[in-house]
């Protein structure tokens, strides 16, 4: 287990920075319908209550996708695959169309944008917003989703995606992407 001999510091916003970039995260796309839709990179999904189900995620007050997400009925919450690096990239790109080749998508249920081929997506009804500092929590229910029975998930940790590698006996074990 490892020791840290560093005496602890105060826990302002570039400590805690640091000290999250330790903690693996399930690397999402949250898209939703708007003129023009939006959509980007989240890894601050996280399942709520299973009864009744709700999710959450956390987005910027500052971001380009904010008002359209604060006016939205609903959302899709894209789990990517671990070959979706580069739409992870895209979606977290400022100033470019995320929905251009080549990306793939389609318009889905109550005309939210569902990405293809993502290891799973869940498409949400929201059910609040809650501001807390320069972020928003948005929780929302989930309606309907699909998932893949097979692929394993893109993870983001200490500032570089990642992900889990099957080995010869069907375990898992962290590789470096």
């Amino acid at each position: 287990m490892p020791q840290s001999t560093d005496a602890p510091i105060d826990a302002g916003s570039d400590a805690l920075r640091t000290l999250l970039r330790h903690q693996a995260s399930t690397v999402t796309v949250v898209t939703a319908a708007g003129a023009p839709a939006v959509g980007f990179t989240a890894t601050s999904f996280t399942s709520v209550s299973l009864t009744p189900p709700i999710v959450s995620f956390c987005l910027n007050l500052a971001s380009s996708s904010w008002p359209t997400v604060a006016r939205a009925r609903h959302v899709a919450v894209h789990l990517l695959a671990h070959h979706q690096q580069e739409l992870a990239r895209t979606f977290a790109t400022s100033g470019i169309d995320r929905f251009a080749a080549p990306t793939r998508w389609r318009i889905g249920p109550q005309g939210v944008p569902i990405l293809d081929d993502t290891l799973a997506w869940l498409l949400c009804r929201v059910v609040d917003r809650v501001t807390v500092g320069d972020h928003a929590v948005v929780l929302a229910e989930p309606e309907v989703l699909r998932h893949a029975d097979v692929g394993l998930p893109l993870l983001y940790h200490r500032g570089h995606y990642a992900g889990l590698a099957a080995d010869q006996t069907g375990a898992t074990r962290r590789s470096a992407a």
